[in-house]
């Protein structure tokens, strides 16, 4: 499988009994369906993100992605939770791609959060 922001090869990454494939460049994440809201929660998942954040928001910028898995066009999607945080998901194999540093923020809701939320600016 190939990145969808840079175009890599993908490694197979577990945690637990959960796979990922994660980018052998950007390290961007791709997680099947809902297998981001099982590793959620699920204590210290995020070392599997070992992407750099500032590497990551540089892909976040890429928005006509297709999916890896089916190549289907995949759309901006915000976490309702954390809206600064923009990963793209599929409409067709329900696939969720985060770019390098996402996951660990999503994970994670701090205080520093509220504030990144009321500076975020709007996607398009």
């Amino acid at each position: 499988m190939k990145c969808p922001k840079c175009l890599a090869e993908m490694e197979k990454v577990a945690y637990g009994e959960i796979k990922v494939d994660r980018c052998t460049d950007c390290r961007g994440l791709w997680f099947d369906m809902l297998e981001h809201e099982h590793l959620k929660a699920i204590e210290d998942s995020e070392s599997i993100d070992i992407g750099d954040p500032e590497i990551g928001k540089r892909f976040d910028k890429l928005r006509a992605v297709d999916c890896p898995h089916c190549q289907t066009k995949m759309i901006p999607m915000v976490d309702l939770q954390q809206p600064h945080i923009c990963y793209e998901a599929c409409t067709v194999c329900y696939g969720v791609f985060f770019d390098a540093g996402e996951f660990k923020d999503y994970k994670e809701i701090t205080i520093t959060d509220f504030f990144k939320d009321l500076l975020a600016k709007r996607r398009k």
